[in-house]
């Protein structure tokens, strides 16, 4: 009976897969976005760019005819740093679909140029990946195919006075055969010992070719099929033939070579990394057709049942999904479990929940049926990683995932200080708090939290990358909200409230009056003018002030000092009569007199007839400001609010006039303090 059989490893590599679902969303989200733009055909295989193409996907070999602030998708194979910088400069929106391991290549070649050394590639100077790499460093950089061009490439350092003695670093194209680097990095050595070579080929690349290399020494007729303009298509080809003689290259089902198929009982297929899904399959049912309509074949009805086998093989389950399968082995350490695809799944002991003591031989035995979420599809040796823990901590991610969309708050534990913040456990899952989200103030270090239990609020929730952000100081932010909503819905215009002075400004001061901080004008504190708050303020005291004014809707508060104590005025009948004598300071002088201050917000003139029995020219000759003097009153308007006072009606007629004394440290005259009016009334309440 005829049999066919699909190398492991067939079809797509991670990267591509993860370029093509890129772009897919992208093209399914355009809208009025507008076109998406690719820089070279995504993938190399005409059936899948044909379909892609279709959806909206415009294929450029530049950036010039892109129009400003597009979308352009960057294909697996990875751009040079020129790109990038033109695309900001274009206002281009990037959709960054390179592989994970070119873009490795690509640090490799920043880091050499920075370095000042030599940067050699073993691949394909003409190929999108190796031009790509070339544009990341700044230093000279070679690419070579064979030990043959790495000696001519020796021979002209040689002779460069610039190159020669220069260290050099060797790195792969990803999609290099191992057998050529193998022969290109031994060459490298014997020209150049001290190279540092970096084996960045991909290693599914690698498996695909081995598993084909191995399917391609057992079959009667090797089936490749991919594109002809791919590289690693043509690779595989090459490596199949060498084990193969039967061996044949298709695109698709439509060139197919049919005719002497019956002659063959071991069919093997293999799939280049560019090879959809749907074409593989296409060829495979296209082929089994063959022997279905066979009558002579007596046992050609038996491929049907192999198509379902072929297809469910080729499917592998994704990253994160839940699996069912059969336990087939058990040792000490893992299970390996039977998914029913062409991988095999890895159960490891850490990733399953046991009891004190227990082992995973007492809890599991082989044909038990097991259900596991899949943490990793390539394990690096074929085989799909698998977790029970996950699949447990799938309800917890679903509880992150409420919280962030309802803002409840959770608690966790924080575990450990990493860069930049913490790693804080919620149940079974693990998320981030950056240190700016650790409190409501800076902190420079986590040493107070670790192990602590803090409520959060959940910022950020990605399940399918493990990832969670939760902020403390969110939660904190909320809680101080809410205090200073019961605050206000206690306080009422007129209040006296105890308050703590914060802070001071030119025109006033912040006082917290239990959570919320109210603004002190200037124009408040004293009847008297003042020219600066801490004249009778200091920092921390803690003072009774009234509420004047209150604004829920801009967070601010106004209070007065000042209205604790009587307005002078009102009165100065108490404290104050005619042919009272007072003691005052000169605060203020004019041609006509001086006016000196009895007490806050009580000021009187002295006429300059009523300075001296003498008479003078200038007050200034005889009074300072801040000079304390005597003076007798000698009138009081309360209507006006005018009080006259005299200082000659306090001294004798016949003695000596005393000279004027200078107040200790007094300045200048100065104008008198700006009208509230002029300075802010008052400030959101912080």
């Amino acid at each position: 009976m005829a049999t066919i059989t699909v190398a492991e490893h067939a079809g797509f590599c991670f990267g591509v897969k993860n370029a093509l679902k890129m772009a897919e969303e992208a093209l399914d989200s355009a809208g009025s976005a507008g076109p998406v733009y690719c820089l070279g055909p995504l993938i190399h295989n005409k059936e899948a760019l044909k379909d892609l193409k279709e959806k909206g996907l415009v294929i450029t070999d530049s950036l010039d005819g892109v129009p400003d602030g597009s979308r352009v998708m960057i294909r697996a194979h990875g751009e040079p740093a020129s790109t990038y910088k033109k695309a900001a400069e274009k206002g281009l929106v990037l959709i960054d679909g390179t592989c994970p391991l070119v873009e490795k290549v690509h640090r490799i070649a920043e880091q050499t140029g920075r370095e000042g050394r030599m940067l050699v590639l073993f691949g394909d100077a003409s190929h999108a990946e190796i031009k790509g790499i070339m544009g990341w460093t700044e230093g000279p950089v070679f690419a070579v195919r064979s030990p043959e061009e790495i000696r001519a490439l020796s021979e002209r350092i040689a002779a460069d006075e610039d190159l020669a003695g220069r260290q050099l670093t060797a790195a792969v194209q990803t999609t290099f055969t191992e057998e050529s680097f193998n022969s290109c990095a031994a060459e490298l050595k014997a020209c150049f010992p001290d190279a540092l070579i970096e084996n960045t080929i991909c290693k599914a690349t690698s498996e695909r070719q081995r598993a084909a290399e191995k399917l391609a020494r057992e079959s009667d007729l090797m089936v490749v099929i991919g594109d002809a303009g791919s590289s690693n298509s043509k690779k595989l080809l090459d490596i199949c033939v060498i084990s193969c003689k039967n061996t044949v290259f298709v695109e698709n089902s439509d060139n197919f070579p049919l005719h002497d198929l019956q002659n063959y009982n071991k069919i093997g297929v293999a799939a280049s990394a560019s090879a959809p899904e749907r074409i593989i399959k296409e060829v495979v049912t296209k082929m089994s057709e063959v022997f279905t309509k066979n009558p002579q074949n007596e046992e050609a009805n038996d491929m049907s049942m192999y198509m379902d086998q072929i297809e469910k093989s080729l499917k592998l389950p994704a990253r994160n999904e839940v699996v069912d399968g059969t336990v087939v082995q058990v040792t000490k350490d893992h299970l390996v479990v039977n998914l029913g695809c062409k991988k095999d799944g890895i159960l490891f002991k850490n990733e399953v929940t046991l009891e004190d003591g227990q082992e995973l031989t007492d809890v599991f035995a082989e044909g038990d049926a097991v259900q596991a979420k899949v943490i990793k599809t390539d394990d690096g040796d074929g085989n799909i990683l698998l977790s029970k823990k996950r699949l447990q901590s799938s309800e917890n991610w679903d509880e992150i995932i409420a919280a962030c969309e309802n803002k409840d708050v959770i608690e966790v534990t924080v575990i450990k200080e990493v860069n930049k913040g913490v790693i804080a456990n919620y149940k079974e899952i693990s998320g981030f708090i950056p240190m700016s989200l650790l409190a409501d103030h800076y902190v420079e270090t986590a040493d107070e939290f670790i192990g602590k239990t803090l409520p959060v609020k959940v910022t950020k929730v990605d399940p399918r990358r493990n990832k969670a952000v939760f902020s403390h100081k969110e939660f904190l932010a909320e809680e101080r909200r809410k205090k200073i909503a019961d605050i206000w819905n206690t306080l009422n215009v007129g209040d006296v409230v105890e308050g703590k002075v914060m802070r001071f400004t030119d025109y006033g001061a912040f006082v917290d009056i239990g959570g919320i901080d109210g603004l002190l004008h200037i124009s408040e504190i004293s009847w008297g003018k003042l020219k600066h708050p801490q004249e009778v303020l200091s920092i921390g005291q803690v003072i009774n002030v009234k509420i004047l004014n209150m604004n829920a809707e801009k967070g601010k508060i106004s209070l007065g000092l000042k209205q604790n104590n009587p307005e002078p005025w009102s009165v100065i009948d108490e404290q104050y009569q005619v042919g009272q004598v007072i003691t005052g300071k000169v605060v203020q002088i004019k041609e006509y007199g001086a006016f000196i201050e009895i007490a806050p917000g009580l000021d009187g003139l002295v006429h300059i007839s009523e300075i001296s029995h003498k008479r003078i020219g200038k007050v200034a000759d005889e009074l300072s400001v801040g000079q304390m003097v005597q003076a007798k009153i000698l009138e009081i308007d309360k209507d006006r609010r005018r009080i006259s006072l005299s200082i000659k009606a306090t001294q004798d007629p016949d003695a000596p006039a005393p000279a004027a004394e200078p107040a200790p440290e007094a300045p200048a005259e100065e104008p008198a303090p700006a009208p509230a009016e002029e300075a802010p009334a008052e400030t959101p309440a912080e």
